[in-house]
């Protein structure tokens, strides 16, 4: 079983997305008591898929992750995205695969800016492809040991 980050910069959006797949949630309104417990159990493997707002961007180190989803991010910040890269991207025991999906709609100004992202992250040596969003909803249930909505 994969680690996964699911992260935005949208609070109501983040928890719409938390609650439809019942996945445990960080804001910057969670105490600092319950990030912890959750920052563990999913470092332990308690928990396989964690939501994190943008709290998490330089606060935590969770190098279990393998598997970063990004539904929202700031317009035009490679460096955001850049950093956001490297959590999941750490040296970690045994396998070091990692994977980062950045969801953008199609034909927008934000897909202009992913654009330009996936252009810099080129530049850095990262691997980079575009792949159509079927399957998000699946890849986001298998990994919370669910099945997927109907529809």
């Amino acid at each position: 079983d994969k680690q996964v980050l699911l992260i935005g910069m949208y609070i109501d959006q983040l928890k719409e997305v938390a609650g439809d797949f019942n996945i445990p949630l960080i804001t910057g309104s969670t105490t600092q008591a319950r990030r912890d417990d959750l920052y563990r159990d999913f470092r332990d493997g308690r928990i396989n898929i964690l939501a994190v707002s943008k709290v998490a961007n330089f606060a935590v180190d969770l190098p279990d992750a393998s598997v970063a989803i990004q539904i929202s991010g700031t317009f035009g910040s490679r460096q955001e995205e850049a950093q956001r890269l490297g959590r999941i991207l750490r040296p970690k025991q045994g396998e070091n695969q990692a994977y980062f999906y950045s969801l953008v709609t199609r034909d927008t100004v934000e897909q202009d800016f992913a654009l330009k992202r996936q252009l810099f992250l080129c530049e850095q040596g990262y691997q980079y492809s575009i792949k159509a969003a079927d399957g998000f909803v699946e890849l986001i249930s298998a990994s919370n040991g669910q099945k997927p909505l109907p529809g």
